[in-house]
């Protein structure tokens, strides 16, 4: 039986209620925008990502589970059920590292909280719009309880990192898109703070399986969990954010609760939300921003690079500095845009391309640095760069905020073309355009189901 004297925060009541009425608000024209886009943005990342090794996995293992058939594995032909659909579309979103980011929350948003969300809007038969709106909500929370976990990147513990945004997130979308009523909702939020998780260790798996699972996988799935059992009964303690051994309390007692609902319906999280421009991890972006500049404004060619000088906030370069994966390692990254011009989907994922002669001769020439002093260092996504050429010429440029980030924004024809790039190879040109098409007006569909014709090849 329910625990009737339990005292619930102001917060927590504001919380809950708002989560509670998502599915029925109507959002804001930009707001609602802005969330196509990003749902465009991780739908093309899943399908990429079906065919990577994250993505086989998660399909093999939910081959393996016998379950009821509600949710679609987007990018094939199979059905499972919204758990099994959350997980494997959730590693798929994160395997190729092209998913969207939320960079002053170092997140993932996309890929935990769209396929949570997703998975229940199809189990349940809801519309397009309520699917945006949980959406945007899951954004909020997931980039919020992370702001909350650590108002100051310093403060940051290491038992906290981006999965426990991704949960809370995901959850409040799965409650939400299923209609919990408030206090189902404390308790769907109880359960997540139940299952908070994630180790560092992710970032040392050389196949990523592991990284999209903890980044993608474990907090959609998860999410989705908490959201089922509060509606199917469950019940425990309803304020888990504040009282004694609170999830702030267990892990970062010098949190701002108050993050979590400072502006909470005023300040949506998705229009500080970025998306990568390269098919690349995060932390590249800006680097990749960059060289792509100099290499247009001023014409020379990888041959004539003496040195290159990467300053990157620390944070960041952590994650990319000679890292074994292609795709997530900054140095190769750099070296394949100096010799290709670009760097495409294709050959960010080519291992074989990091022992090529000429990749590992640019290599030996390019350093990285940690850099102290951008003010938007905590952000992520800026970086300069210092490029000394054979010919004496030195080229210096920096940005504070890379192409794609929120403050200087994709335009619409440029998410269009990255979206095609990702969805045609493996749904051909007219089902792509097509599924593109319907995202695109995805506000207008009365039942989210009817994607599962256009997303699966």
């Amino acid at each position: 039986m329910a625990n009737t004297t339990e005292s619930i925060s102001p917060l927590m009541r504001k919380l809950s209620t708002h989560i509670a009425g998502a599915r029925r608000r109507s959002l804001e024209t930009v707001v609602a925008t802005r969330t196509k886009i990003h749902l465009l943005d991780t739908f093309a990342a899943i399908i990429a990502g079906s065919r990577l090794p994250p993505g086989k996995s998660a399909q093999h293992y939910v081959s393996t589970q016998p379950a009821a058939e509600t949710s679609g594995l987007i990018g094939t032909r199979r059905m499972s059920s919204s758990l099994n659909g959350a997980l494997a579309n959730g590693m798929a979103g994160h395997a190729a590292e092209t998913d969207d980011t939320h960079p002053p929350s170092r997140t993932h948003p996309g890929t935990a909280v769209i396929p949570a969300v997703l998975a229940l809007a199809e189990q349940e038969g809801r519309s397009g719009a309520e699917l945006l709106r949980c959406i945007a909500l899951g954004y909020d929370l997931c980039a919020r309880s992370m702001l909350a976990f650590a108002p100051r990147a310093a403060l940051r513990p290491a038992a906290v990192n981006g999965a426990f945004g991704h949960l809370f997130g995901a959850t409040a979308g799965a409650a939400a898109i299923l209609g919990l009523n408030a206090r189902q909702c404390r308790y769907a939020l109880t359960y997540a703070g139940q299952q908070a998780s994630g180790l560092y260790t992710r970032l040392r798996d050389p196949g990523h399986v592991e990284k999209a699972y903890a980044v993608g996988g474990m907090p959609a799935h998860n999410g989705v969990l908490a959201a089922l059992m509060a509606r199917s009964g469950f019940t425990g303690v309803e304020d888990v954010f504040s009282g004694s051994d609170n999830v702030f309390a267990t892990y970062a007692p010098e949190a701002d609760a108050e993050a979590l609902v400072r502006e909470l319906g005023e300040r949506h999280e998705i229009n500080r939300a970025g998306i990568k421009r390269w098919c690349a991890g995060g932390p590249a972006q800006a680097p990749l921003d960059v060289l792509h500049s100099l290499l247009q404004t001023h014409g020379f060619a990888a041959g004539d690079v003496q040195h290159l000088i990467v300053h990157l906030p620390a944070t960041e370069l952590k994650i990319v500095d000679n890292r074994a994966m292609p795709s997530i390692s900054l140095q190769h990254l750099i070296a394949l845009m100096l010799v290709d011009g670009t760097v495409s989907f294709a050959a960010a994922r080519d291992k074989n391309r990091m022992s090529e002669a000429a990749i590992l001769a640019l290599r030996g020439r390019i350093s990285a640095k940690a850099d102290t002093s951008s003010p938007n260092a905590v952000r992520g996504w800026s970086c300069a760069m210092d490029i000394q050429l054979k010919d004496g010429r030195t080229l210096s440029q920096r940005t504070e905020a890379a192409k794609g980030s929120f403050e200087n924004p994709l335009s619409l024809d440029e998410i269009g073309d990255k979206a095609r790039g990702l969805i045609c190879p493996v749904l051909g040109k007219r089902r792509g355009e097509t599924l593109i098409g319907a995202l695109a007006g995805i506000d207008t569909l009365d039942n989210v189901r009817h994607l599962r014709a256009l997303y699966c090849p």
